[in-house]
């Protein structure tokens, strides 16, 4: 694949991410379903308001944590990847224990590498396709197709370079610059699938909270610093419980 191509490649992924923001803000803030929870909200904050008697109720959620219910989904895949680090870490310590020469060590180091790259493109594309078929994902199903199409040529060229590199037929300079290519189309496609992931973090997340009857739902990472856990619920849990539906 010429550079051109897989420059294109990474056009259209970053045109696919404006669908994805697009969706997630139709998804989290215009839908019918999400109007119907923020106006439940609304009207809570403003009886809270009208009666300051009323204990605010406030939960907080480690979205890390719910972002494990996608990771989960595509256990077998993501074990490949990290059998694959495990290669990479034992070549690394038979070259420092000088077992191995710098030439059989960079040339394994390299289709190792790629074979990594190669492990976690087929996760992004493993949980793509469970989102693609799953009903709970039929609001972004159209989005996340045509993220899955545009990624194609990024496929198409992985497989080209990992076949080169086992064959041995390419120089450094070549193998750096195909290998750079295609790893940040991958972290294109790795960032899209974040975003949508994301939203419907947030979307369980407002279905716990409505349903739960929560004023307020905070982010543990990079907002809040202290807690008072008799006072406030982790409901992380509720929305992992939420997210397997939609799975």
């Amino acid at each position: 694949m010429s550079k051109n191509t897989l420059v294109v490649s990474v056009v259209a992924l970053l045109l696919a991410a404006v669908a994805i923001v697009l969706q997630f803000v139709i998804t989290t803030g215009g839908g019918p379903d999400s109007t119907a929870q923020i106006t439940a909200l609304t009207n809570r904050v403003v009886a809270l308001e009208a009666n300051p008697a009323t204990p605010l109720k406030v939960a907080y959620i480690n979205a890390e944590d719910a972002f494990t219910v996608f990771t989960d989904a595509v256990g077998d895949l993501r074990q490949r990847a990290i059998d694959k680090q495990g290669e990479i870490v034992k070549l690394q310590q038979q070259y420092m224990a000088s077992t191995i020469s710098k030439d059989d060590f960079d040339s394994q180091n390299n289709q190792l590498q790629v074979e990594l790259l190669q492990a976690q493109l087929n996760i992004d594309l493993g949980t793509i396709d469970k989102m693609i078929a799953s009903s709970g994902f039929s609001d972004m199903k159209s989005d996340l197709q045509r993220l899955k199409d545009e990624a194609q040529p990024v496929v198409d060229e992985m497989k080209n370079l990992v076949s080169t590199v086992r064959v041995g037929v390419i120089d450094t300079t070549e193998f750096q610059n195909r290998y750079t290519q295609v790893k940040n189309a991958f972290t294109q496609l790795d960032q899209l699938l974040t975003q949508a992931a994301t939203a419907k973090i947030v979307q369980a997340a407002n279905n716990v909270a409505v349903d739960q009857g929560y004023d307020l739902v905070l982010r543990t990472k990079n907002v809040i610093v202290y807690r008072n856990t008799a006072k406030m619920t982790d409901i992380t849990d509720l929305v992992k419980h939420e997210l397997s539906t939609y799975l």
